[in-house]
């Protein structure tokens, strides 16, 4: 699921000098309301998204932009957002992105039109990519004493891994027996609190004038993610071979090539490049693109499978993906706890993409019989334990090793990589879906329920063979980069929090 910090490279790391606000286990309250509400908004709306579809009348080749409106502004401004507050301060940075991320939510609950929805998951990923480093920031800055501070942040972190099982499940009772217009409509009710919360007990911050704003590696990064989403997208609509196609994809990797360029000379890069230039952070931040890709795809098609080909209600659905979440965590802890100290990343990784990629081909069986305890849940549990046994190490060992002045820019750069694999993910894997679909639906009777569903099944065959490919190569990526043994620890590194 998804899973964001950002960069406060200068103040999450580094004590306060004052007493700590005396009220700052009810900060905490605060911080973690806001940050539940980015966190679920990521998954929240999938289990929406059937009936958002029928409601506005959107095809399915368009219907990936739900999710990548949101995860794209937000993953790609997150390192922008970092910055920003640090130049305008935490507690107004924290109240403007509560109050936009609010609106947002409710254009988008009002929208009565397709564009009109994308317009506002994508502001809903802007004001988030504000919101999420101030609070990181201020979680920090609240919490002065070590013993404090470690539990503020387990805390926190609690609440970030279990935002996308909440959202799941939110999701499905808010759209069964509401609409689906209050999986966006109950942001408000979140943002509310923790804005009043927020006016009363947040310590104002004064801006850091030293703080550097750097604006165009903001724009060449943000233009780069979106060419190639955008690019990956218009295949559906213009075959790979169309200039529309290509030519977002050239200029998508052109600008990214131009980013990475300016790093190298800005005085204030957004992303310094020597965090990435370590085997093992390089092959963690791989194998988070490839997580996020694959798994983005298994929740917006399995959850259109489970409605669509078997019936289930929403509520019913976010059940289904409950065994998954809770093998994933089971498989983190252990990852956690034991399997990294005594073996290193090296087996473990390559273990997990390799369980996950048996997963998504056990999902390529299932047809229009399938019952859940005997085809759904098992396929579903083995790709949990494979997702926990990447997504733990490799988050861990992202930033493992930085210096303490780069804490909060690698913590933002591992959540920016698991949005924008998901961004990509979702655009290539709906393309390819509605590819096999055409193909198969070629000289048969469109009309005919039968041919539809078999249709169906077949678009959703091939995104399961495509993620499996990912985790394939993530499999192979992670066998040859990572380095053997288990990695040393710093108890006295800064502390990291990831969504």
């Amino acid at each position: 699921m998804s899973k964001t910090p950002a960069d406060t490279a200068t103040v999450s790391v580094l004590p306060s000098a004052d007493a700590p606000p005396r009220h700052r286990w009810w900060i905490l309250a605060v911080i973690g309301l806001a940050q539940l509400m980015v966190v679920l908004d990521a998954t929240i709306v999938n289990i929406a998204l059937p009936s958002a579809q029928k409601d506005l009348g959107f095809s399915d080749g368009d219907r990936q932009w739900v999710v990548t409106a949101y995860a794209l502004a937000f993953g790609s401004l997150l390192l922008l957002g970092g910055r920003l507050s640090d130049l305008f301060g935490r507690k107004i940075t924290f109240l403007v992105g509560l109050v936009g991320f609010a609106g947002a939510s409710a254009l988008g609950g009002a929208a009565s039109s397709f564009e009109l929805l994308i317009v506002a998951r994508a502001a809903q990923g802007l004001f988030g990519a504000l919101l999420a480093p101030a609070a990181l920031s201020l979680l920090a800055t609240t919490f002065t004493d070590a013993k404090e501070r470690a539990r503020a942040f387990a805390v926190y972190s609690a609440i970030a891994g279990a935002g996308g099982a909440i959202g799941l499940l939110l999701g499905g009772v808010l759209t069964e027996y509401l609409d689906w217009r209050w999986t966006l409509y109950v942001n408000l009710v979140f943002a509310a609190a923790a804005f009043i919360g927020g006016v009363l007990l947040l310590q104002s911050s004064g801006r850091d004038k030293s703080v550097k704003v750097d604006v165009p590696g903001a724009v060449l990064v943000t233009g780069g993610l979106f060419c190639l989403v955008y690019g990956f997208s218009n295949a559906e609509h213009h075959d790979w071979s169309s200039p529309q196609t290509w030519g977002f994809l050239i200029a998508g990797g052109v600008l990214l090539a131009a980013f990475t360029w300016w790093q190298t000379r800005s005085a204030h890069p957004l992303l310094p490049l020597r965090i990435l230039l370590d085997r093992n952070r390089g092959a963690s931040f791989i194998s988070i693109l490839i997580i996020g890709a694959g798994m983005f795809g298994v929740f917006l098609f399995l959850t259109y499978y489970l409605q669509q080909s078997l019936g289930y209600t929403p509520i019913k659905t976010g059940l289904a993906f409950m065994p998954m979440i809770v093998a994933l965590m089971l498989a983190t802890t252990l990852a956690t706890s034991w399997l990294i100290p005594r073996f290193g990343p090296k087996p473990v990784v390559p273990l997990g993409m390799g369980a996950a990629a048996a997963g998504m081909i056990w999902l390529t069986a299932l047809d229009l019989n399938s019952s859940y305890a005997t085809h759904v849940m098992p396929p579903l549990i083995v790709a949990g334990l494979g997702l926990g046994l990447v997504m733990a190490p490799a988050m861990s060992l992202a930033t493992a090793g930085v210096a303490v002045e780069d804490a909060g820019v690698a913590s933002a750069a591992v959540n920016t990589m698991q949005q924008v694999g998901g961004s990509l993910g979702t655009a290539l894997l709906n393309t390819l879906f509605t590819s096999a679909v055409t193909d198969y639906l070629a000289g048969k009777n469109p009309k005919d329920p039968a041919v539809l569903a078999q249709a169906g099944l077949e678009g959703y065959s091939a995104a399961y063979w495509w993620s499996a490919a990912f985790f394939a190569a993530g499999l192979v990526i992670s066998v040859l980069l990572y380095r053997r043994g288990a990695p040393a620890t710093d108890p006295d590194a800064a502390p990291v929090v990831h969504m």
